[in-house]
């Protein structure tokens, strides 16, 4: 093998090498939904997995299901009243290790929804990652499920974040 071949096979398996942290993102047990057929919002609930060696963050999320999407979370407002608000900085996920999204705390937000959630449809979601770049989810819908540790049994206000 010439010094050359040698140099582009030598290039080309740094190439390869570099990006692939980029893969270790996966989304694991995702749905979403609304509170009713005729809610104007809903959200996406889901596990994000990283394989990866680095910390990564979930920054941003888009869809065309709803006029606005956001990451959002819960606090414990005043008077015992949970309080939706956007999350500017987004979810760290830490190395081989996930981020859970879920009810009651963490979540994706679709805020004026261009159509109603139907039960086994599919929502076509675009999350951003601070590391691995932009990760395309068909996320289902599912009316039905119920929260998981009994989350989000309270009352609950929404706060936007603009």
């Amino acid at each position: 093998m010439s010094f050359r071949s040698l140099l582009m096979a030598s290039l080309a398996t740094v190439s390869i090498a570099l990006p692939a942290w980029a893969g270790s993102i996966t989304i694991e047990d995702a749905y979403a939904r609304s509170s009713s057929p005729t809610a104007k919002t809903g959200a996406a609930f889901f596990t994000i997995v990283n394989e990866g060696d680095q910390v990564d963050r979930l920054i941003d999320v888009k869809s065309d299901v709803a006029k606005k999407v956001e990451l959002h979370t819960h606090i414990h407002g005043d008077n015992g009243v949970m309080q939706m608000r956007r999350v500017e900085g987004g979810f760290e996920v830490p190395a081989h290790d996930h981020h859970n999204l879920m009810r009651g705390g963490d979540h994706v937000m679709f805020m004026g929804l261009n159509h109603p959630l139907k039960d086994g449809d599919k929502v076509t979601v675009t999350l951003v990652f601070e590391k691995a770049g932009e990760v395309t989810v068909d996320i289902p819908v599912d009316l039905e499920r119920q929260p998981k540790d009994g989350a989000m049994n309270g009352q609950m206000q929404m706060e936007s974040g603009n």
